[in-house]
Order: C-alpha cells, then sequence, then structure tokens
C-alpha cells in the first residue's frame, strides 16, 4: 500500500472502487489515524453541496469499464488483441471489483445455460424413446 494516501485514493474507497485488499488496508489505516476519517467526512461534506472532480465522475460513472457485452464477447474469445488486453489489464492491474463481478456472473450463466441445454436435450431423448419410427 502506498504510504500517503491521497484524496484520489479515499475517494475510490468511499464509491468502493478499489480492489478489496487496499479497501481492507485503507479502512486498517483509518481505525489508526483519525486525520483520515476527518478527510473522509470532508470528502463527502464536498460532495453533499454538489462539488465534483473530473476524477471523480470518471470513477463514479466507470467510464473505462468495458459493458456486458463486452465481457460475453470477452468469454467467447471474439475480441480482436487489443480489446483483450485492455479487458485484461482492466482485471489485472486496476481490479476493478465490478467488472470481476460482472464477469463472474456471466461465467455462471454460460454455465448455468450448458446443464440447462444438457437436460433439456436429455429429456427431448427420453420423451421420443418409442415415437420414432422403424425402417
Amino acid at each position: 500500500m502506498k504510504q500517503t494516501l491521497r484524496q484520489n485514493d479515499l475517494e475510490a474507497y468511499l464509491d468502493e472502487a478499489l480492489p478489496a485488499e487496499e479497501m481492507a488496508e485503507i479502512e486498517r489505516r483509518i481505525r489508526l489515524d483519525p486525520s483520515l476519517l476527518q478527510q473522509l467526512a470532508a470528502i463527502n461534506a464536498r460532495r453533499d453541496s454538489g462539488v465534483h472532480t473530473l476524477s471523480e465522475i470518471w470513477r463514479r460513472r466507470r467510464a473505462s469499464c468495458p459493458d456486458r457485452r463486452d465481457w460475453s464477447a470477452y468469454l467467447l474469445g471474439t475480441l480482436d488483441e487489443a480489446a483483450r488486453q485492455y479487458m485484461e489489464l482492466h482485471l489485472r492491474e486496476v481490479g476493478c471489483r465490478f467488472c470481476r463481478a460482472n464477469l463472474h456472473d456471466l461465467q455462471v450463466q454460460s454455465e448455468e445455460g450448458e446443464a440447462a441445454g444438457e437436460t433439456r436435450r436429455r429429456r427431448y431423448f427420453e420423451t421420443s424413446v418409442g415415437r420414432l419410427r422403424r425402417r
């Protein structure tokens, strides 16, 4: 973790936009340093008054996050190399929890869909046994 926490780090903490281990480290440091709690209160007061920075808006709107269609294409392996590399960088370096959750959800849906398809095929076969004509 960084020695000094910047305002951007604290804003990302408030937005829950950091990897889990960084969130935990900031929480630990907040408990040890009351001045960090005061900084968080000041950020919240500024936000409540309607003043926002460009980086804060960018982070809150998750402007750098790929959408679900992009994550679906990533899972299918249909992206071009540059897009695939960007998405892997986004997961690995940015550690975006929202995109990790999105990707995980799509993976689970895909696995459930495959299992449902297999069940459907088995039922079709079972219900058609004895109904097919013999030649």
